[in-house]
């Protein structure tokens, strides 16, 4: 292979989601020309997931209609199971109410009120109606309306179809990182005076998920090989309504219009003081998914009869043609053409689907990296669902991750930009770096014959759906650590890569994936093990209970060894709310 060529930028951003054009944007806005940025995606610019994104961005617009900061900032804390840091919570939910009028004021069309006004819909966990939405399609027009902004500034460069292998960290600094270019098939440098990451999930670590096939955790595994610890990586979120068999994501914006969960016996079974009796439907997702697994579990759900998934109903019928057209039109036609249902006459089939990794690339309330000993990575940055600040804590309310992705974009992007106008310079790596990322890439296509990845992939999901779902339990957990440690094995035994080109070698990319997958999956269980209480997402069935004078704290993942990791943890910010029993 020829030798790695260095590209140069002030600012790398990897990812091309809302938080990264958001963070784009913010430094082209405030800089202009100042600032020269590059902005690398493993896909088209406008195919990352945030397009998937439906039901709605959590502000508060209408204090004087009853709704605050401070309650926007007390359901998010309570809907974290008191494991958010409340004073990045505080700065996220001052921040949103203008991030949502300068989407207006780009161009973004939110659905209306009948006097004009920005509409808002209820969404599960928060005590005022303030997800704001565009129909059921949020995500694709924020996507939009960020990338049509971007369009107006020069001095940025995009990188579509790169595929970033490693980031580049040495002495306490970011220096840059390593991709791919699948256009040509060689290994570049990015060499930068300032990144942040907004690589994105993990989704994909499940089989039934509704992300696309593209989330494999890619952020989460280069900044563990970095020596960058994940925080808090054990809560994994799962939506309630993932459309049966495919795992489709049916937005919460659905029941946030008013639809109902029915059992097997016709009941909504979310109004059982066992569930969520106040909420109903509208109870946060880790109480919705779990009464609904309970239901599936004792035999009052039903069986899909192709893919042998058990499931509930999610019924819209009452809300009337009219008003399905309008609010949710997506949600028809993703039910009409995924599992042959018109909502508008009968119920859909749904179950909980792996939907959003609260945990992430450890940061401070300003998106800064970390590092164990939380001192500042120096001119890194992480923004969006790769990043734990943390808003989310162990279960993040619903329409608050496409808002966290506004404002962690535009904080990483002025806090990037400050940094590179003070001075700062961009360094080479050491000497040998190169030729150590040249061996982890191209050592894949060396072998002749043996497993393809695809193989090592469908074990990683499988064991992570068996596992480390809904319901954990510490059995469970010590076998998925096993299955992952063997796969680990193989894959770096066994591993081959059939095309030996260069040019869109899917191959190799789908086996760098895999690298990442398994990376990322054992960091998550491996915290779940450690982590003996139940909080959020995080349910073990031989802790069924939270324990705040042992767990109220946040783990921190480190990489060592042989794919092996080590855990340490740091405190909770409880500055402003102190926990209680967690009841709706």
């Amino acid at each position: 292979m020829p030798a790695v060529e260095t590209i140069e930028h002030d600012v790398i951003i990897l990812g091309s989601g809302i938080a990264g054009l958001r963070a784009a944007v913010e430094i082209k806005r405030k800089y202009g020309d100042k600032i020269n940025v590059g902005v690398i995606s493993k896909l088209h610019i406008m195919r990352s997931h945030s397009v998937s994104a439906e039901g709605g961005t959590a502000a508060v617009l209408y204090p004087e209609e009853g709704d605050s900061f401070a309650l926007h900032a007390w359901d998010t804390i309570k809907g974290s199971d008191f494991l958010a840091d409340q004073e990045a919570v505080w700065l996220f939910v001052k921040l949103m109410p203008e991030e949502i009028r300068l989407l207006e004021h780009w161009g973004l069309p939110w659905s209306r009120r009948p006097d004009g006004r920005i509409a808002q819909r209820p969404f599960g966990g928060h005590s005022h109606p303030r997800a704001t939405f565009a129909a059921d399609k949020t995500g694709f027009f924020e996507m939009q309306t960020l990338y049509n902004k971007l369009l107006e500034y020069d001095g940025w460069e995009r990188y579509d179809e790169w595929f970033a292998t490693n980031i580049v960290v040495e002495d306490g600094m970011f220096k840059g990182l390593y991709a791919i270019n699948w256009r040509d098939g060689q290994l570049y440098y990015f060499k930068a005076k300032a990144g942040i990451i907004a690589a994105g999930g993990g989704g994909r670590l499940y089989n039934f998920t509704t992300y696309a096939h593209t989330v494999t955790g890619d952020g989460y595994a280069m900044a563990l090989r970095a020596g960058i610890p994940l925080k808090d990586p054990e809560f994994i979120q799962f939506h309630p309504t993932g459309l049966v068999p495919s795992g489709i994501l049916i937005t919460e914006g659905a029941r946030g219009e008013g639809g109902y969960l029915l059992n097997n016996k016709g009941e909504r079974f979310m109004l059982r003081k066992d569930c969520a009796p106040t909420k109903g439907e509208l109870a946060p997702r880790d109480i919705v998914s779990r009464c609904e697994m309970k239901e599936i579990l004792e035999g009052r759900g039903f069986k899909d009869e192709v893919s042998g998934l058990g499931y509930v109903l999610l019924d819209l019928r009452h809300l009337g043609e009219e008003k399905i057209n309008e609010r949710l039109p997506a949600v028809r036609e993703i039910a009409i053409r995924y599992a042959g249902v018109d909502p508008v006459e009968e119920p859909i089939p749904v179950r909980p689907a792996a939907h959003y990794t609260m945990g992430g690339i450890h940061t401070d309330m300003y998106y800064r990296v970390l590092d164990e000993n939380n001192r500042w990575i120096r001119g890194l940055f992480a923004a969006g669902e790769v990043a734990a600040a943390s808003i989310h804590g162990a279960n993040r309310l619903g329409s608050n991750s496409t808002a966290e992705c506004l404002t962690s974009g535009r904080l990483t992007g002025m806090l990037a930009a400050e940094y590179v106008l003070r001075g700062a310079e961009a360094k080479t790596p050491s000497p040998e770096r190169h030729k150590q990322e040249e061996d982890f890439v191209w050592s894949l296509l060396k072998r002749e014959s043996g497993t393809p990845s695809y193989e090592i992939r469908r074990g990683i999901k499988n064991t992570m759906g068996e596992y480390f779902y809904v319901f954990r339990d510490g059995d469970g957990m010590r076998t998925a650590l096993s299955k992952l440690a063997e796969l680990r094995k193989k894959f770096f035994s066994e591993v081959y890569v059939e095309d030996k080109s260069g040019i869109y070698n899917t191959d190799l990319q789908a086996a760098l994936e895999t690298i990442n997958m398994l990376d990322a999956a054992y960091a998550a269980v491996k915290a779940g093990y450690e982590r003996t209480e139940s909080r959020g997402a995080h349910y073990r069935l031989d802790y069924p209970k939270r324990d705040d004078v042992n767990w109220l704290k946040h783990t921190l993942v480190l990489r060592y060894g042989d794919g092996d990791v080590r855990l340490t943890y740091t405190p909770v910010d409880v500055s402003t709310y102190k926990p209680v029993e967690r009841k709706y």
